[in-house]
């Protein structure tokens, strides 16, 4: 039986994860800055908390992140610990830096330092390359970060890729363009819109306050992510991989997806405030994850109003 450390088992790439290797026959290790405290709500929403061991780790801290890996053992190790909110960064650049950039340097000097043979996977970010200008991105583009946040992606996947190159660790990236979920947190724009669809589709008259609708995403689906995460370390030699559905919409698409989903036009309950639009906005993203489809056999099946209408029937259950 394999194992499998997934370090931030309990966002909603850590969760859906855990469920895939599961089901795979994995025995599936997870970390928790405290995990006696931590609840795992995700874990519990996909009904897999029993089957996941908890442990411990403050992934800033290399001897926390020595016990966790000690203690596990894993074959495979995932990367998808640190803060993850762009907006956020920008008010705790510092903590951003240090979660993400310093975490994945402690989880590469700890599998170098135990010498064991150890496939690491890193979460990286399409918000990397930064402004594309209408281009889909592939892993020959150019790094152009705007925010801490993605300066702290760039960081560890130039840490990855040194140390693969370095000390012949197999290591890779996954440069993932922005993909969502019902596990998603309210505080991300895509859950705030769904959950807003679906409150005004019950009565209430409370608008929706959002920043800048013209921004342009390439948005997919988390369980099918998670797929190329885990295809990824069944390569025989380890590369970073853009993973995309390589299809871009705006903002105000996703928006109108959502509230017709529910019967309703969208003017009526949305309204735009300047006051939310970021320091420094990308305002066109887009993947090209071909490569990912000719050395994984992985593409993006759902699409951006696939993934839509899959989160509006998720939020009307509720």
């Amino acid at each position: 039986m394999r194992k499998a450390l997934i370090c931030g088992v309990s966002g909603q790439d850590g969760a859906y994860l855990a469920c895939l290797l599961l089901e795979k026959g994995y025995e599936v290790w997870g970390t928790s800055r405290d995990a006696q405290a931590s609840t795992f709500g995700n874990l519990s929403r996909l009904g897999i908390l029993d089957r996941v061991k908890t442990v411990s780790m403050a992934a800033n801290d290399f001897r926390s992140v020595l016990q966790a890996i000690s203690r596990s053992e894993p074959d495979e190790i995932y990367n998808l610990a640190g803060q993850s909110s762009v907006g956020l960064s920008f008010e705790q650049p510092a903590e951003t830096l240090e979660s993400i950039a310093t975490g994945t340097l402690n989880l590469l000097e700890v599998i170098r330092f135990l010498g064991s043979p150890v496939r690491f996977y890193n979460a990286g970010s399409s918000e990397c390359f930064g402004e594309i200008s209408g281009l889909a991105a592939d892993e020959g583009t150019h790094f152009q970060p705007r925010s801490p946040y993605a300066v702290a992606k760039s960081t560890a996947h130039w840490l990855v890729a040194n140390y693969r190159a370095a000390y012949g660790l197999f290591a890779c990236t996954g440069i993932l363009f922005n993909h969502e979920s019902p596990l998603r947190p309210p505080r991300f724009v895509t859950r705030k819109i769904v959950q807003a669809a679906v409150r005004i589709s019950r009565g209430d008259n409370k608008k929706l306050v959002l920043g800048d609708m013209g921004i342009q995403r390439d948005w997919g689906w988390s369980p099918e992510y998670v797929d190329a995460m885990w295809r990824m370390l069944q390569i025989d030699k380890p590369e970073d991989f853009v993973i995309a559905t390589g299809e871009s919409n705006s903002l105000e698409d996703f928006v109108a997806a959502s509230f017709s989903e529910v019967g309703l036009d969208w003017h009526q309950h949305v309204v735009q405030d300047p006051k939310l639009f970021r320091p420094s906005e990308i305002r066109h993203s887009c993947g090209n994850a071909g490569k990912a489809l000719n050395m994984l056999n992985w593409e993006a099946h759902l699409k951006m109003r696939d993934v839509v209408r899959e989160m509006i029937h998720h939020e009307q259950q509720f």
